[in-house]
């Protein structure tokens, strides 16, 4: 081990280049906030978010190498650091907060103020940056070369091929602009109908697709496997047990539904089925994929804290150069120690000190197991619904049994719960930071000062577009249907109230369990399960997408060309449809909305709105083929 050749980044160690500079702050705390609010409403609708690092750094190598003439890959990537913080401040967020307004339009409490809800998301957020400083010698320069962190090699090259910043960067903007056009003319004008169902005449089952860019986006960038694992988690629900439930149980009235299944039909179709009952399955079957996915990932939890640990002891560290620059650990002990007693002090937090200090030292093992996970199997595989439903039902359970078994309790446990899930997200956002930094000879402590600044600004942005999404349609609705942040709710109902239909749960979990058994991943066929199937199948039309892009009989470099092209295309898509989203947000709080609804004014037939919706959505599909397409290079 010790013949090996010490690694050399990008940019010399004694070479000191512009990196953390005013530009750089401004851009990478606009595209937090841009990012974090479009993964907020993606999160919303759809269950997922999206991976924002090379898209931030796309947008920063054109603007700073093609608009401002400037050759600073490291201040790119300071913008990269900062603005990909957003989305795993949303991430962490919305998989929980959204319970505490459910239960606020329930009754059972106030809302949520928006600066309760930005110290929980700060909290967690700067916990997680902290939390992973430590681990960076540990996990990002020992293990060079052995942990491979996808995404943060990956951007690290999107960096390195600057030479097309300008070209890429004009695809991701291109993409925002199309979905914000499409976006509006579906939501805004309601010029068309934004989903297409198709019925059966005696069959209760419905099949149909929604037309939305980012939902599409979703499918490409996933990819044709995850994509087909939620719609089929769809068919199941909807052309599987809805009929099921309608024909074996029409006369009868079964909890939660307060009328006959045959009624609630006739009056509400498959969606009152699914709201009713499908969605408890589908909760049993997230809820049952998470603790799984928890449980497969135990022997390398247990490896990796203790490598990590072991690790930090041995390390001194004795290279003070630029690349080996850290914040110093008193800093970060006694910010730990002040957010520490935060935790207990905050009302939004009702926990005593030993409950806070409880907090930390869970934020700290779920923050390093986050950190070595992301850098094995990327980001999107990192277990986080899992570690946050295991320490939901810790925390339910602790302090239900300590008496504090009311609302007070179920608050308590969705803040700590919140806590622990950002913490997991942003320490997995930071690790591949920093093996991005690492790779280009970035300054660790300037890159974690950027995180941090990252943090800070997504979490004053995160209250106002929840409170706002809240206000212009609530959670749990059609329009954002906040899939994670209702099974949240539900577990800790379930444990505080006993009042959850337990049967329609138990189905869900041997339903995951079959499906594990098989060797299909669970969390997005379970997903799927819990999903309108209409927009699963918007999902599956963007897997298809990529799914042909693959296949075609080209050259390995141009095929990957094009599918990157179209991922960076999607990205924008994502990120466009997000922003119009939350403009529409506002129109409808102010009641602008419906002075913009052409619907009444069109006044279409059903079939004919429905021909309208599929050529919008057949015109949305030849932009992606279009610009992932684009740029070909003819060589002989």
């Amino acid at each position: 081990m010790n013949d090996k050749k010490p690694f050399k980044p990008y940019i010399p160690a004694d070479k000191v280049t512009p990196e953390f500079t005013f530009t750089s702050i401004l851009m990478g705390i606009l595209l937090a906030v841009v990012f974090g609010g479009a993964n907020a409403y993606l999160g919303l609708r759809v269950g997922m978010t999206v991976s924002a690092s090379i898209p931030a750094a796309v947008i920063a190598m054109g603007v700073i190498r093609v608009v401002m003439r400037k050759n600073s890959i490291l201040e790119s990537n300071i913008v990269q650091t900062v603005g990909s913080a957003g989305e795993s401040v949303a991430a962490g967020a919305i998989f929980t907060l959204p319970a505490l307004f459910l239960w606020a339009t329930e009754g059972k409490m106030d809302k949520p103020g928006i600066i309760e809800i930005t110290l929980i998301a700060l909290i967690g957020g700067l916990l997680g940056v902290l939390f992973m400083v430590p681990l960076r010698n540990a996990l990002i320069v020992k293990e060079h070369g052995v942990l491979p962190y996808p995404e943060g090699t990956a951007c690290a090259e999107v960096l390195l091929a600057g030479e097309e910043g300008g070209a890429n960067a004009s695809t991701v903007f291109v993409g925002m602009g199309v979905a914000a056009i499409f976006k509006f003319v579906i939501d805004g004008l309601k010029a068309v109908p934004s989903e297409v169902s198709m019925r059966f005449k005696g069959y209760a089952g419905e099949i149909g697709t929604q037309i939305y860019p980012a939902v599409m986006s979703v499918g490409y960038i996933c990819g044709p496997r995850i994509a087909s694992y939620m719609f089929a988690g769809g068919l199941v629900s909807w052309m599987v047990f809805i009929p099921a439930i309608v024909l074996f149980g029409e006369t009868l009235t079964l909890y939660p539904g307060t009328a006959p299944i045959g009624e609630m039909f006739a009056g509400g179709g498959a969606n009152a089925i699914w709201a009713s009952y499908i969605r408890y399955i589908g909760a049993g079957a997230l809820a049952a994929g998470g603790i799984i996915s928890l449980i497969k990932s135990l022997p390398l939890i247990v490896r990796t804290f203790g490598a990590a640990l072991k690790s930090m002891k041995g390390t001194k560290g004795t290279d003070n150069g630029r690349t080996a620059q850290d914040l110093d650990m008193r800093v970060i002990l006694g910010l730990i120690a002040v957010l520490t007693v935060l935790i207990w002090l905050l009302p939004a937090i009702p926990v005593t000190l030993v409950g806070a200090v409880i907090i930390v030292i869970f934020g700290f093992f779920f923050a390093t197991v986050s950190s070595r996970m992301v850098g094995l199997v990327g980001s999107s595989n990192n277990p986080v619904s899992g570690m946050a439903i295991a320490t939901l039902l810790f925390a339910t359970i602790i302090l239900k049994l300590t008496g504090d078994r009311g609302i007070h309790g179920m608050q308590g446990a969705i803040a700590i719960g919140s806590v622990i899930c950002i913490v997991a997200a942003i320490a997995g956002d930071t690790s591949q930071d920093l093996k991005t930094g690492y790779i280009l000879g970035a300054t660790p402590r300037k890159q974690q000062v950027g995180e941090l600044i990252g943090v800070i600004a997504s979490a004053l942005a995160i209250g106002s577009v929840l409170y706002l999404l809240d206000t212009a349609w609530g959670f749990g609705t059609e329009e954002l249907g906040a899939p994670q942040a209702m099974l949240m709710k539900m577990i800790i109902e379930g444990v505080m109230e006993n009042n959850l239909p337990w049967g329609l749960v138990f189905i869900g979990v041997c339903l995951a369990i079959a499906i594990e058994i098989v060797g299909i991943p669970v969390l997005p066929f379970a997903i799927g399960v819990y999903l309108p199937v209409q927009l699963n199948a918007c999902i599956m039309v963007g897997g298809l997408i990529r799914l042909v892009f693959e296949r075609m009989k080209k050259e390995k470099e141009e095929k990957e060309r094009i599918i990157n092209n179209g991922i960076l295309y999607c990205s924008g898509m994502i990120a466009g449809e997000g922003l119009v989203g939350i403009l529409l947000a506002f129109l409808a709080v102010f009641g602008v909305d419906q002075a913009l609804n052409l619907s009444s004014v069109l006044n279409l037939s059903e079939a004919v709105a429905n021909v309208g919706s599929l050529i919008v959505f057949a015109l949305l599909i030849w932009t992606v083929v279009a610009f992932s397409m684009k740029g070909r290079k003819t060589r002989s």
